[in-house]
């Protein structure tokens, strides 16, 4: 989850991720974690001091051999009821998750009373703050498993919809409704996140309960190819938010950017969230991650089922036993692994890296995102083509881009030319890797490759029927082309 939801998750050899999951009366089980996680790990107050040199091994020990590297893919929905086109609450999210259970073999997440999830196979389905239903796919090896996992999940979920007067959106952001429309999800994190949210950005309740993404979550082999991936993950990103631009709406009027949602990160917490200038700096790696990790301001230390609001402090403040809500107890490693999950930059450092910078779309462009990086970053050459080509661009470069992208995706300027052509180049250069691998992985490209050689986005294409047929209303959004 972009928010949060995606809280704690732990790597364990030969899967991407594992996840705990909170039962009825706080009781803690462990499950096969996916591409994400919903739940945070229980932790006990450190016996020993955490030294930041664990902090940094935490990081490295996510270095893995390539012939075992795997990808996991990530994706929200928008559910909205078919009678009136509001927003779907709770009880149609536990209905839909416990008929995920009973008919297709999932197991239920439970928090305290609530089902909040379900897991199946190294698959997890989980809700967001405003009941963005989420599929975070188990760690596969390519591109087919996890289009076959996004189709089996699609035919699942829209099975059960039918059978209870809803659907889902295809849509980066809700076109339509406020944020005083959308019904909250009973999950305490959540909470404390909207509370403090209003503190630090104009916009944080705008990303919590309106927005979706596609993320895919990448392994990487050593240090130095972690930095390699890294600085073309960030430089790169906005190349993916323009192709995959598809939230040009907001209350029900166009805002003035092809993809709002990008744009709703620059004011949600410039603590948290940005560009993360450092990771092109020559002294970047593992420990200076971790440097700039101790100082984000927590969210909640988790203890006996219970998220307790530590909003604020800092990590390190955390670890010298100076946290403000808990003064004198230090952390675990349980906790920093929390904390790493609250830290929301373009690209995430775990034990692997997150791609951020995607709007929610299409089936078919689900697994095209993950065409996209593996291409790019899971073939040697691709990696040094990628790398070599945004080795001389400045800070001024990625800010332009940051920038001015979600306003105007791939006719944005930049240096002689526009990000479209960037994006040829990029697609291109994923191609030749994709086929490089063997896999006959690239169709999987082709949806953005039509967007890139039209020029025009799926953000574009609901502008265009906005102000033609659609007399300027987004109430037809609401059909079966443009939901799953």
């Amino acid at each position: 989850m972009h928010s949060g939801a995606l809280t704690h998750s732990l790597r364990c050899p030969g899967t991407c991720k594992r996840s705990v999951l909170v039962r009825q009366q706080s009781r803690i089980q462990r499950c096969r974690r996916p591409a994400k996680s919903t739940c945070a790990v229980a932790a006990q107050p450190a016996v020993q001091q955490l030294t930041k040199t664990e902090l940094v091994q935490y990081m490295r020990s996510g270095c893995r051999p390539k012939e075992k590297w795997r990808f996991g893919t990530e994706h929200e929905k928008l559910g909205y009821n078919l009678s009136d086109h509001r927003r779907i609450d709770y009880n149609s999210i536990k209905a839909l998750l416990e008929g995920l259970c009973r008919r297709f073999g999932w197991e239920p997440i439970m928090e305290g009373q609530y089902i909040i999830g379900a897991v199946l196979d190294g698959q997890s389905v989980t809700i967001e703050p405003g009941g963005q239903f989420e599929l975070s796919g188990a760690p596969v090896d390519t591109l087919h498993k996890t289009c076959s996992e996004v189709n089996s999940h699609l035919y699942q979920i829209k099975t059960m919809a039918q059978e209870l007067g809803i659907a889902f959106l295809t849509a980066g952001f809700d076109p339509k409704w406020a944020v005083k429309d959308v019904p909250i999800m009973p999950k305490n994190r959540y909470r404390i996140m909207r509370e403090y949210m209003p503190k630090v950005g104009t916009l944080g309740h705008d990303m919590m309960f309106r927005s979706t993404t596609i993320q895919v979550n990448i392994d990487f082999e050593s240090e130095q190819d972690m930095v390699e991936k890294a600085r073309i993950g960030l430089a790169l990103q906005p190349v993916a938010t323009a192709l995959f631009a598809n939230s040009p709406f907001r209350d029900g009027k166009p805002t003035g950017y092809l993809s709002w949602r990008s744009h709703v990160w620059t004011d949600v917490d410039n603590n948290r969230c940005g560009t993360l200038p450092f990771v092109f700096d020559d002294d970047f790696g593992f420990d200076r991650y971790v440097e700039y990790a101790l100082d984000v301001p927590m969210y909640f230390v988790y203890r006996e089922g219970q998220y307790l609001d530590a909003t604020g402090g800092s990590f390190r403040a955390f670890m010298e036993g100076n946290l403000e809500s808990f003064p004198g107890e230090k952390p675990t490693l349980k906790d920093w692994e929390n904390h790493l999950s609250t830290i929301f930059p373009e690209i995430r450092l775990k034990k692997f890296i997150e791609m951020r910078g995607a709007d929610g779309g299409p089936w078919k462009i689900i697994c095209a995102l993950a065409a996209l990086w593996v291409g790019l970053l899971y073939d040697s050459e691709s990696q040094a083509a990628a790398l070599d080509l945004i080795k001389d661009w400045t800070r001024a470069d990625h800010d332009h881009l940051r920038e001015q992208v979600p306003k105007t995706a791939l006719k944005t300027p930049f240096r002689q030319g526009t990000v479209q052509d960037l994006a040829k180049k990029i697609l291109q250069l994923s191609k030749n890797g994709l086929s490089r691998r063997g896999n006959h992985e690239e169709p999987f490209l082709e949806p953005l490759q039509e967007i890139a050689e039209s020029g025009v986005t799926n953000a574009e294409r609901l502008l265009e029927k906005y102000h033609n047929e659609w007399n300027e209303s987004v109430d037809p959004i609401y059909n079966d082309a443009f939901t799953y």
